[in-house]
């Protein structure tokens, strides 16, 4: 069913209404409402309120994604109801009808630009928003590498720890149990213990952490498993909040953070090589696909043989865009996703022998939407520390990036490897059972005993809770 409008005195719906179907192939998906209060489009469909003619003078001048964003950021343009729930519908009434995505040749961009003027939309580009990113310089170069980085993890620690759980951790948690009272801290908690154990770390054990974010794995891996850490991030910010950490919990002499690219690893003071296990946790995304071989290279030269490095890492679907306008203008400039035959071809490439994968996608989902979660219920808050444009990008970014892991536009997976000697011995375990056994390893020699009111890893068998629980990497 379609709303017609008033047909006496079209307003700016009815009149808009022929340029966009001719431009999407077919009528539109959605409900439109104008800032003049006309409406024409799907009767059924999620509301689009443009609330003013500088939404159409953004899409003059950036049709597509990135007007269409940018209009939504400042509030030109705005989704009624549930933002995830209306992207979901709307792609999946673009997929019933065989829709395409506006590209408009220089006729469709003449009749465009003739339908702003008859309704008073035309003129200059609209300001930038503030949260734009913008970049300067060589592409990948460290200076541009370490700028991108400070664009969205130097945001501010407070914005994170008010979006995280106690952990921490801003990546993809490992959802173990449906149990009530199982949340966002127990699959960060259970990813990371996850991880040790796949790594084999014992205490004494020498991890390099690439990539270290606010520490979730450093400081879990150093406090619960007795490992030595060299926890490398590239953003001031996060260095300063893992040091900080780091003598909170008197783990001096376990952990040593350094902030400095990936590539100066070698050269840091200090360095001595040959660590037992690498991990890089959703950092290999922001490396670039002409520095990746690289980076491949530089994980099984930091690691000795027989040693393991884990890659946990975002993918993309084989015929999908990986980003996109918006991420990579306001969310993750310079990022490059593959699918995940290419890095592991790539890590293979290196001399590293993958040995197991293991996709992670749908645990994404349920990541992503605790986060979602979180920024709707203290929008207040969010709002007070970093402004409300910045809040909108976020929840664009926030439900954009769970529907497309749910669609399997995007993946994520954890690769482990090893560097075997050089008769082929990669000292790896016959089975996978020591993952995912049932109980707690013990803390063995030299290995910090869990503190008051910190709940051991439970592996999918959570214990009662009586309240919230203190956290070990929070």
């Amino acid at each position: 069913m379609t709303l017609t409008g008033n047909r006496a005195a079209p307003g700016a719906a009815q009149r808009l209404e022929p340029l966009v179907e001719q431009l999407l192939g077919g009528e539109l998906p959605v409900r439109v409402r104008m800032w003049d209060g006309s409406e024409t489009g799907a009767a059924d469909g999620p509301l689009v309120h443009v609330r003013s003619r500088r939404a159409l003078r953004r899409l003059l001048w950036a049709p597509g994604e990135l007007g269409l964003a940018e209009a939504y950021i400042t509030g030109d343009l705005d989704i009624e109801g549930d933002l995830a729930a209306g992207l979901r519908a709307m792609r999946h009434a673009v997929r019933e009808r065989g829709l395409r995505p506006p590209r408009p040749g220089v006729g469709g961009r003449l009749r465009a630009v003739g339908a702003a003027l008859r309704m008073g939309a035309a003129g200059p580009r609209p300001p930038v928003p503030a949260a734009r990113a913008g970049l300067h310089g060589v592409l990948h170069s460290k200076a541009r590498d370490r700028a991108a980085i400070s664009h969205h993890y130097d945001l501010s620690n407070a914005f994170y720890a008010l979006l995280l759980d106690e952990t921490m951790a801003y990546s993809c948690g490992y959802w173990t149990s449906d149990a009530p009272g199982y949340g966002p801290a127990d699959a960060q908690r259970d990813k990371l213990e996850l991880i040790c154990r796949k790594l084999g770390l014992r205490p004494g054990a020498r991890l390099l952490d690439i990539g270290c974010g606010w520490g979730s794995l450093t400081l879990y891996a150093a406090q619960r498993h007795g490992v030595r850490v060299t926890a490398v991030t590239l953003a001031r910010e996060q260095a300063a909040y893992v040091r900080h950490q780091v003598a909170e919990r008197n783990l001096t002499d376990l952990v040593e953070v350094r902030c400095c690219d990936y590539r100066d690893i070698a050269r840091a003071p200090g360095h001595e090589g040959g660590y037992d296990a690498v991990s890089t946790v959703e950092m290999g995304e922001h490396v670039g696909d002409a520095q990746y071989p690289a980076f491949a290279g530089t994980l099984h030269t930091m690691v000795r043989p027989r040693g393991r490095v884990l890659v946990q890492q975002m993918s993309r679907g084989r015929d999908a865009p990986g980003g996109g306008a918006f991420i990579e203008s306001y969310i993750a400039p310079d990022m490059h996703m593959r699918p995940l035959g290419e890095t592991v071809a790539l890590l293979e490439g290196a001399g590293l022998e993958v040995r197991d994968v293991e996709g992670l996608r749908e645990h994404y989902v349920r990541t992503v939407d605790a986060w979602r979660r979180t920024l709707e219920e203290q929008h207040r808050e969010f709002t007070d520390l970093v402004g409300e444009e910045t809040v909108r990008v976020w929840r664009l970014y926030l439900a954009g990036g769970a529907l497309a892991f749910e669609e399997r536009r995007m993946g994520v997976d954890q690769i482990l490897a090893v560097r075997p000697e050089a008769t082929g011995d990669a000292g790896m375990p016959a089975t996978r059972s020591g993952w995912y056994a049932a109980g707690v390893p013990a803390v063995g020699d030299g290995a910090p005993a869990a503190r008051d009111g910190v709940s051991a890893v439970r592996d999918g068998l959570p214990a009662a809770r009586d309240g919230a629980t203190a956290g070990l990497t929070g």
